[in-house]
């Protein structure tokens, strides 16, 4: 059982995305909302720019409802996204576009022989 406190930082699993906010549910059986007000300080013209169902990220608690297992949670402030769920950049290798340079004359040779 985890003993929540108003403050906390806690991960859980995005289950739904509605327009008024996104849901979250917790190992313990506890669920989460996050209320559109509390997403970004600024416009949220679409809910879903900011999570996906199945997503993994955290959040803060802003408030408990112990009896109903319910947690307030917020973004504001916080990088949210775990490590794993955040878009990896290209990786630029040694030889850099010289692959494609020297390459492509090739490939567009052999799809052109094949039609």
């Amino acid at each position: 059982m985890v003993d929540y406190k108003i403050g906390d930082i806690v991960t859980g699993k995005v289950t739904g995305i509605e327009s008024y906010g996104i849901f979250l549910s917790f190992t313990d059986n506890y669920i989460g909302l996050i209320h559109i007000s509390e997403i970004s300080d600024s416009f949220v013209r679409n809910i879903n720019d900011y999570a996906t169902i199945d997503e993994e990220i955290s959040s803060k608690i802003i408030d408990i409802d112990e009896k109903g297992k319910k947690l307030k949670l917020s973004l504001i402030g916080l990088d949210y996204r775990s490590k794993s769920n955040k878009k990896k950049g290209i990786k630029e290798t040694k030889s850099g576009f010289n692959t494609l340079k020297n390459e492509l004359n090739g490939w567009i040779s052999n799809k052109i022989d094949k039609k």
